[in-house]
Order: structure tokens, then C-alpha cells, then sequence
């Protein structure tokens, strides 16, 4: 069924969860997502008839369903004509709407942030509890200035002053989710090897493993080291990122780095295997107190090196 009639079928009007004042942008495209959804459901649709309506696929209109997509004013309006949704309602998803392409700070900084990292800054934001295993590097949220321009500077060896700093001022500022009065609960697993390789430096890294350890006696933010016996059996060879939200809309997200892109996993069977998986890593890292015992004795190593020296 895909013609306008379809939606005359539906006999009960969707509630449309109801944001926050001037909610965050990707918690609004998330409950204007869950709107359409319950709106599609009401009148008893698939995916199959209603893609036609935005011009595209069911993955498509699945992802704005998700909130995955940056919603698009012709989509989300053509989908409301043909709900025919009361008024009353049509001006809550617009308002939905409006709020999701709000600009956030992270827009100055668009030159120098992909599209996929743009996109889990806000979901940071909006969460209510972060778990994340990495197996590299100290993960974005919890950097030090130094140790961010470090990186930066390695992975791009020919960009100038000024674009490195504007890289690392955008790490920074992402911080600010961290430092907030509605800071979301952090659980931060890291692998052993990112303790033993020299970002930076040896000044670099004590800053860096000193910082860490202060996060870690901060309440709410758990940081707990892999060891290199343990890691290997149950560690994936790449970076996860679970996201728990509590405003309504998908309550939960999973962001997998790769290479040079991301994947955003909202379905709940994709879901449970990546959250099995931290479970298992978050169960083999050592206690909280051990983690930060090893923290301090890889901080102390790098002291014991002559004060700027790179390996």
C-alpha cells in the first residue's frame, strides 16, 4: 500500500514523546524519528510503503526512523501529508524538526570533522551513560591538550599549525559533555598497550596517565585498563561505542570506528552482540583499583625518563 489512502487507515494518532525545551539536536532527530515511526505503525504500514513517499529505500527511511539521518524538511513534511496527521500534531514534529537542524557548537569546526564523528558528538550529548572499549588510544573524551596534539600532529604530517590546533580545539571542546552538571556515566575500557606507547613523549604521556587517574576517582566515570594477558581472547581488534539514552526514542545506539568511517548500529540484535562483547572485555580488565595501580606505574616509568625526551 503506498498511495495517500493508506493513511486514512489508522484510527488512533501517535504520541509524539515530548522533548526537552530547545532539546539537543540529535535527541530531537531521534524522537522525531520514533514520531514517523509511531505514526507509520498507527496506520498499520511497512517500511516498503512508505519509502516511496521520501523518494528512497527502506534503509532510508529506516535511518530517519532511527534518527540516524539528518532529517531533510521535503521528507519529514511529505511524510506528514501523508499520515495526514491533525495540526496539533504536525507542529510538534516540526518542532521536532527545527530543533534537529539546530546548529551546535561543533558546526564551526565542520571544516575539519567528517560527517560520522559529527554525528556521535551529538549523540555524547544526549546520553545518559557511555561504555567504550579502545584498543589504540586514549579515548577522544578523555585527552589531554597535549596528548590530542600529539595524534593530530602524527596523523597529519603535512597539515599546518593552524589546522592541527583547530583539530585539537574541537577534541576539546567535544570534552565539555565530560566537564557538564549532566554528565553521563563513563565507562571507559582500555587496553594495556595504549599505557606502553609513547604519544608524545614521555611529558606527553605522564600528563596524560596522571589525568586519567584523577577521571577515574571522579564519581561516575569508571576507567579500567585490559591487561595484554587478558586482552587477548576477548578483546575486538577495533574501537565500540555504547550509547544509553533515557529521552525517548531508541533508548540505546552502538558506533563502531573503522579506518577512515563509522557504523551506527540501532537494531536490537546488533546491539546485544556489541554490548555482549564490552561485557566480556569489561570483565576480563582489571578492578578499578588495580587499573589505576597500573595507571600510576606506567605514569612513574615515564617519569623516570629525562623530561621531554621521545622514544
Amino acid at each position: 500500500m503506498s498511495d495517500g489512502s493508506a493513511a486514512r487507515k489508522g484510527t488512533l494518532a501517535p504520541v509524539i514523546p515530548v522533548p526537552e525545551q530547545n532539546a539537543r539536536p540529535e535527541v530531537a532527530a531521534r524522537l522525531l524519528g520514533e514520531a514517523l515511526r509511531q505514526a507509520r505503525k498507527e496506520r498499520n504500514l511497512a517500511l516498503r510503503d512508505v519509502a516511496p513517499v521520501i523518494r528512497g529505500s527502506v534503509s532510508k527511511i529506516s535511518r530517519l526512523e532511527r534518527g540516524e539521518s539528518p532529517p531533510k524538511d521535503r521528507d519529514v513534511r511529505d511524510l506528514v501529508a501523508f499520515y495526514q496527521l491533525p495540526s496539533e500534531q504536525a507542529h510538534e514534529i516540526e518542532g521536532l524538526l527545527q530543533q534537529a537542524k539546530d546548529n551546535t557548537w561543533w558546526q564551526q569546526y565542520s571544516d575539519v570533522t567528517p560527517n560520522w564523528l559529527k554525528r556521535l558528538i551529538g549523540l555524547e550529548t544526549g546520553a545518559t551513560r557511555i561504555a567504550c572499549y579502545e584498543n589504540h588510544v586514549v579515548p577522544g573524551l578523555l585527552q589531554t591538550p597535549e596528548y590530542t596534539r600529539a595524534l593530530v600532529s602524527n596523523s597529519l604530517p603535512g597539515a599546518s599549525p593552524e589546522e592541527v590546533e583547530r583539530r585539537v580545539r574541537l577534541r576539546l571542546e567535544r570534552q565539555r559533555v565530560v566537564r557538564g552538571p549532566h554528565r553521563p556515566n563513563i565507562i571507559a575500557m582500555l587496553d594495556e598497550a595504549i599505557l606502553r606507547r609513547p604519544v608524545g613523549g614521555p611529558a606527553v604521556m605522564r600528563g596524560q596517565l596522571d589525568h586519567l587517574i584523577e577521571l577515574s576517582q571522579q564519581e561516575g566515570i569508571n576507567v579500567r585498563i585490559v591487561p595484554f594477558d587478558r586482552s587477548a581472547s576477548v578483546a575486538p581488534s577495533y574501537p565500540i561505542t555504547h550509547l544509553t539514552f533515557g529521552d525517548g526514542g531508541p533508548s540505546e545506539l552502538v558506533y563502531v570506528e573503522l579506518i577512515d568511517s563509522a557504523m551506527y548500529l540501532s537494531r536490537a540484535t546488533e546491539i546485544e552482540q556489541y554490548r555482549q562483547a564490552l561485557l566480556n572485555v569489561l570483565h576480563a580488565s582489571a578492578r578499578m583499583k588495580k587499573s589505576q595501580e597500573m595507571l600510576a606505574e606506567a605514569r612513574d616509568g615515564y617519569a623516570a625518563h629525562a623530561e621531554g625526551t621521545v622514544y
